[in-house]
């Protein structure tokens, strides 16, 4: 059979996100490819009460058909935790999604026609740049330094692109740098957005996993009239396979947001929203968050430390103050060929031609710490160091 399909299918044949999976899945490989939690830290026992406990109580009810944007109670529980974070909301202007990729699928089908302009930060995370570009849209990567994305880079591109349908970025911790913008940028990003009367979409899976320097708030704390959209999840701070993540978004957004919601699921999974609730009732989430930063800041201190020892002088690295990931940058190398080196010695890494939405920068790749113990760091950054040097002779 010979399918005739429509332009939103993705017409190149390699997949870098299910290459990263797979590589991860080979339990030969040590792999610093995917963002994934370290699976020792999900609360298997706290779940499985949390469970029992739903099935027990209201058993009938979470197999049942179930409101559009979430289970109210988890809703609340949410804007309760976006209070802590600063900002203030309300029940109406929460979604529950499937995991915040359904957000950021959502939010692509509802601004994008065929051929819109999206500012991106350059580089970014690959999934939503697949996302983007599956709607039709034309990403236009804005510049970012140690310190985010520069506004002035970000008002230069809003002139050259006045019909811009929104701007898309991860303040914090973001992938695949690991950096994170800092308090003053992102109010002057906001008023840019604002001023342009362009839509901002703050992505932030991983702001609750700091373990240096000092909380900053969201995007949507310093927004005013509604320009921010805010996506964030549950799949950093209690385990991925729940596929549980929320939007925040004003009312005139939400209201176009719950229909696109029906049209993809209905709703998010009942049971699974109803089990989060109960945990979050019964698990101090604020104790459980701190086990989860701890390892991770010790998982990152000590692959930076092996970077520094092993890789050549001329490396240079960024320094995550929390989040899963650290970018690498090697002058002179072909990343492409050091992946294919690595992956001969069982290491594997994700080249960074993969998060730009522009121009490619050479010599770029991103490593994740958060999934491999202390042997596997040291024995995998080790074995990239004998790579590197391979194909720089």
């Amino acid at each position: 059979m010979k399918f005739r399909y429509s332009e939103s299918v993705p017409k190149r044949t390699d997949n870098p996100t299910a290459a990263i999976l797979k590589a991860a899945a080979d339990p030969q490989v040590i792999s610093f490819g995917g963002g994934l939690p370290a699976p020792e830290l999900f609360p298997v026992a706290e779940m499985k009460a949390a469970c029992d406990r739903v099935f027990d109580h209201d058993g009938q009810q979470v197999l049942q058909y179930a409101e559009t944007l979430g289970y109210p109670k988890l809703r609340r529980q949410i804007v309760d935790m976006m209070q802590k974070r600063g900002v203030q909301t309300d029940v109406p202007n929460v979604a529950v999604v499937t995991g915040s990729q359904q957000a950021i699928d959502l939010v692509g089908r509802m601004l994008i026609n065929p051929g819109d302009i999206v500012l991106t930060e350059d580089p970014t995370y690959l999934a939503a740049i697949d996302v983007f570009k599956t709607y039709g849209a034309h990403l236009v990567g804005v510049e970012m330094d140690e310190a985010g994305m520069r506004p002035e880079a970000l008002a230069q591109a809003l002139e050259m692109y006045p019909e811009t349908k929104f701007i898309y970025t991860i303040p914090n911790f973001q992938n695949p740098t690991g950096r994170t913008m800092t308090a003053d940028r992102r109010a002057q990003i906001v008023k840019l957005a604002t001023q342009a009367q362009v839509p901002l979409v703050e992505d932030d899976p991983y702001g609750a996993i700091r373990y240096a320097g000092t909380n900053l708030p969201p995007l949507k704390h310093y927004d005013q009239d509604g320009t921010v959209i805010s996506i964030s999840s549950f799949s950093k701070i209690l385990a991925p396979g729940l596929r549980m993540g929320w939007l925040v978004a004003e009312q005139s957004f939400m209201e176009k947001f719950v229909q696109l919601k029906q049209n993809a699921d209905l709703h998010t999974d009942n049971l699974t929203q109803y089990i989060v609730a109960d945990f979050l009732d019964n698990v101090d989430l604020d104790q459980h968050i701190k086990r989860i930063t701890d390892v991770y800041r010790h998982r990152a201190e000590l692959m930076l430390s092996q970077i520094d020892q092993y890789f050549p002088a001329s490396v240079r690295h960024s320094q995550p103050e929390g989040g899963m990931f650290i970018w690498v940058e090697v002058p002179g190398t072909d990343v492409d060929e050091l992946l294919k080196v690595c992956l001969k010695n069982n290491v594997a890494f994700v080249p960074g031609s993969a998060f730009f939405a522009g121009k490619v920068q050479p010599g770029t790749f991103r490593l994740n710490f958060s999934n491999m113990d202390d042997e596997q760091i040291r024995t995998g950054i080790q074995r990239m160091a004998k790579a590197i040097q391979t194909v720089l002779a």
